[in-house]
């Protein structure tokens, strides 16, 4: 599991958490991996990897590092989190959801709903009651919280450059209802008008085709200068990595965003929306 928690940021999932709680507790209690190995009867390189994020521990080590350093069960609670997300992550959402934490801009396209990190939780569970037939309310909620914990990236010391594209059909599609919709516009204009970070434009419906109809196209660009391309469909989805393929992709999203309203614009668009959504309930 690759992760690269930071200090002064918000970890991204329960596994970054582990690894950020993990290293701080070392340090607090003024010991290097080799004098912690020996203590807890571990190897010096495995706990670097834990703290690093790039294993989780064993349950026995998980237990051993509870008990060494009082935590009343946190590591081990946290391994079973970090578990529990990965199984319940589909495989080819593991990268991006990785990436989101550690990327310097985010660009993405959604055609029918609300980028995941606008999503208020009333509108990704109401998501998820719909898309996820058979699944019980403790399921649903718990990948709606999933998806709530990612927004803290948009939210951390050192945000990345999150540039949206949304389909007008987002808007018009009443997910939840109009009091969560109503919610759910009024967080995007408070995301546009607090964070310099974010912005978002409206494709409107009058402005006819575009190329990425019918799907959802995300664009990373990591700190270190690696990009990397998301394009996801119906319960599916693929990681383009070549850069060719990740340069057409871009090029389909530039299409788009010429399309697209600007700031101006689409705020106007936003507030319209919420206005309607608010005299509907």
């Amino acid at each position: 599991m690759e992760l690269d928690p930071e200090k002064g940021e918000k970890p991204g999932s329960p596994a970054a958490m582990l690894a950020t709680r993990a290293k701080r507790a070392r340090e607090r209690a003024g010991l290097s991996f080799r004098a912690l190995g020996e203590k807890l009867g571990y190897p010096h390189t495995y706990l670097d990897r834990v703290e690093r994020g790039e294993q989780l521990p064993s349950p026995a080590l998980a237990e051993t590092m509870d008990a060494f350093y009082k935590t009343d069960g946190l590591f081990s609670d946290l391994r079973a989190l970090a578990l529990a997300v990965a199984a319940e992550t589909p495989k080819w959402g593991h990268k991006v959801l990785s990436a989101e934490q550690r990327a310097a801009r985010i660009q993405t396209f959604n055609s029918s709903v609300v980028p995941g990190l606008l999503q208020v939780e009333p509108y990704t569970t109401a998501l998820f009651v719909e898309s996820m037939p058979g699944k019980d309310a403790e399921n649903i909620a718990l990948q709606a919280a999933k998806r709530s914990h990612r927004r803290a990236v948009l939210s951390s010391a050192t945000p990345p450059l999150y540039w949206a594209i949304m389909d007008e059909a987002a808007l018009r599609r009443p997910v939840g209802g109009s009091a969560v919709m109503a919610e759910q516009v009024q967080y995007i204009l408070h995301m546009i008008e607090t964070n310099s970070a974010v912005h978002v434009q409206v494709l409107p419906f009058t402005r006819g085709v575009h190329p990425l109809l019918g799907g959802s196209l995300s664009l990373l660009t990591l700190r270190d200068g690696a990009q990397f391309a998301y394009v996801e469909s119906f319960a599916s989805g693929v990681s383009v990595e070549a850069p060719a393929d990740v340069m057409e992709l871009a090029t389909l999203m530039d299409i788009a965003r010429s399309k697209a309203l600007d700031s101006g614009d689409s705020l106007a668009v936003f507030r319209k929306y919420l206005k309607e959504y608010e005299n509907d309930h």
